[in-house]
């Protein structure tokens, strides 16, 4: 029989009524008794590196989990990782690049109503990630939510209420789970070229912002925001458009010259974003110092420039750890 590390972080799954709103209080070790049936998947321990709400989650926190796993990488078969909806897509991609290449599986799962809730999806999404993370084919980061497994880098979150609260962005679901029953969609090649150890990175930097296009937004924020961030993602219009008034040539270019980062992204949801279709975003398109965002989630986009510059400072590399494909984190294209 398989055996699991638990890492509870608290959530909503962890959440009860205190007549001020809900908040995390129960233990990993009080969620497992609520589905005994996990016994007969896997052996299992469980740690507890915090008990938070998700909306607290920030990238020292994702690093304690990171720790957790790299820790007791040696001594378990899997690892599942209990956590809020709300900032799950982030840790998700943060675990997948934090630790790379991993052959034992690491899920993260959570629920949408408490686990003490009559109504509860906690019970079952835990039971199926356990059952997920103890099967043999099953490897690297991913989320199971609703009977969905999803790459930990294409998953989002759609919905505030629904049981089906996860989404996979422009990549097909890894598998399904259906009761029992774990099925997959050309499962060979999931884990290929996965093997030996996963490489583990313990840096970060934070200093990362999304600034989403609206209407007349004066291009003069990226002044305002060199004293604290080293790196922005700019979720443009459409497939890539950036507006041709005010001054935004000059504001995103003297962003990039000045040796700052600069990733280029959709505020649409799906299908990716392409700066060399329309003249809006053509301009953009052969500055070697803008990196494009392609199809990756901006969950994703966070966490792997969070990642990227906190390996290196040196533009160059910056640019070929953000064009390396990460668990699926985006389609092969050129850099």
């Amino acid at each position: 029989m398989k055996k699991i590390l638990l890492v509870a972080t608290g959530g909503t799954i962890a959440s009860v009524e205190d007549g001020r709103g809900l908040a995390p209080a129960l233990s990993g070790e009080e969620l497992a008794r609520y589905v005994p049936e996990i016994a007969d998947v896997c052996d299992f321990d469980v740690v507890q590196p915090m008990n938070i709400d998700s909306t607290n989650m920030r990238p020292a926190d994702w690093m304690r989990i990171r720790d957790e796993i790299v820790d007791a990488y040696d001594a378990y078969d899997g690892f599942v990782v209990l956590h809020g909806t709300d900032t799950m897509a982030y840790t998700a991609a943060a675990l997948s690049y934090l630790v790379q290449g991993s052959p034992k599986p690491i899920v993260l799962t959570g629920s949408q109503q408490p686990m003490a809730s009559p109504f509860t999806d906690a019970k079952l999404n835990l039971y199926q990630s356990l059952l997920f993370a103890a099967d043999d084919r099953s490897c690297d980061v991913s989320v199971v939510f609703g009977g969905a497994v999803i790459a930990g880098t294409r998953a989002r979150k759609q919905r505030t209420m629904s049981f089906n609260a996860f989404t996979s962005v422009n990549f097909p679901e890894i598998a399904l789970v259906r009761g029992e029953r774990i099925v997959r969609a050309g499962s060979p090649a999931t884990c290929a070229g996965i093997g030996g150890a996963p490489r583990a990175y313990d840096s970060l930097n934070e200093r990362v912002f999304v600034l989403k296009l609206t209407p007349e937004m004066n291009p003069s924020i990226f002044n305002l925001l060199k004293r604290d961030y080293d790196a922005v993602i700019l979720e443009t219009f459409g497939i890539g458009g950036i507006p041709d008034y005010g001054d935004y040539r000059r504001a995103i270019f003297g962003w990039v010259d000045s040796g700052r980062t600069l990733v280029v992204t959709t505020q649409v949801p799906e299908e990716g974003c392409d700066l060399g279709v329309y003249e809006v975003g053509r301009a953009y398109a052969g500055h070697r110092g803008i990196l494009k965002g392609g199809d990756m989630t901006t969950e994703a986009l966070v966490a792997k420039t969070m990642w990227a510059l906190g390996q290196t400072s040196d533009p160059d590399e910056i640019r070929d750890l953000f064009y390396r494909t990460v668990n699926h984190d985006r389609l092969a294209e050129e850099g």
